[in-house]
């Protein structure tokens, strides 16, 4: 088993009534830092809501899907990320060039460049007539807190979130992942107890993935009985295409297309996801112009 590759752990402990769930997304985060040219600080936090929402989408099933939206009143502006139930995940941030002064020498003030006040917002497409959505205040900006306070209040599932990404000098990524502990019925006092205390000793994410622990090692620390149900890797993944694009430019009508044949001759389209730009030429243009005709 490769533990230096992006996956996700989905098991349960003390007799079923603990769920857990732990990710790697080091490769995930890199590939989105390189695509969106985020600074350390921005890759912390858009690293984070991705790690999150990798095993928000473990806990769906067949075609569903969630996106989730930070919307904090600090200089990044929006984090949005999107996932489904193979570990296919996308995420971008609307500064992606937000520079702070470190809290301390490693630790990033990421609460400072999200906000502390604002709303998370979490859409599910669970293939139902209508979308599930769901809520809630930031309460940290920090993010693992907030999704921790998501969980409690939302959905109602007492839980214990734990997400980290690890800046390089050179502004790499060189760990992220998290994982999720959640306590379902049946589960005692002196249980939750226990579990606070092994939560209360563990080592930051990061750390622990940099020691080379395992994604089961790490869920040891805090259940040492967990049993591992299943696996999946995780990857990047946008669904964007030219059809896509085009569809979208059909959707602004036939007034806004002809305007750009007439003033610029090209039309240029970028996916705030993946950020690949499509590029249309005045005959495509044409082209789109007769289909949002008919």
């Amino acid at each position: 088993m490769d533990q230096q590759k992006d996956r996700i752990l989905r098991g349960t402990a003390l007799g079923g009534k603990v769920r857990a769930f732990a990710v790697r997304t080091t490769d995930l985060v890199e590939e989105l830092r390189s695509r969106h040219d985020t600074f350390p600080v921005v890759t912390a936090a858009l690293g984070r809501t991705v790690s999150a929402a990798a095993m928000m989408g473990a806990m769906l099933k067949g075609d569903e899907r969630l996106s989730i939206q930070v919307r904090g009143d600090g200089p990044i502006g929006l984090i949005a990320a999107e996932s489904n139930a193979i570990g296919e995940v996308r995420g971008y941030v609307h500064n992606p060039h937000v520079e702070l002064t470190n809290i301390r020498p490693g630790k990033m003030d990421v609460a400072a460049a999200v906000g502390r006040t604002g709303y998370i917002h979490v859409i599910k497409d669970l293939g139902l007539k209508e979308p599930y959505r769901g809520s809630v205040p930031i309460i940290s900006g920090e993010l693992a807190e907030d999704f921790t306070y998501y969980f409690a209040a939302s959905e109602q599932t007492n839980s214990a979130v734990s997400l980290g990404v690890l800046v390089s000098p050179d502004y790499t990524v060189a760990s992220a992942g998290g994982f999720i502990i959640q306590l379902l019925p049946g589960i005692t006092d002196e249980e939750i107890t226990e579990l606070e205390r092994a939560l209360g000793a563990i080592p930051p994410m990061t750390e622990m993935l940099e020691e080379g622990l395992s994604l089961e090692d790490i869920l040891k620390r805090v259940v040492p009985d967990v049993s591992i149900l299943d696996e999946m890797d995780v990857k990047f993944s946008c669904d964007c295409t030219q059809e896509r694009v085009e569809r979208a430019l059909i959707s602004l009508g036939r007034d806004e297309i002809q305007q750009m044949i007439d003033e610029d001759g090209k039309a240029e389209v970028s996916c705030h996801f993946c950020n690949e730009t499509y590029t249309f030429d005045v005959e495509q243009l044409k082209s789109v112009l007769e289909r949002a005709k008919s």
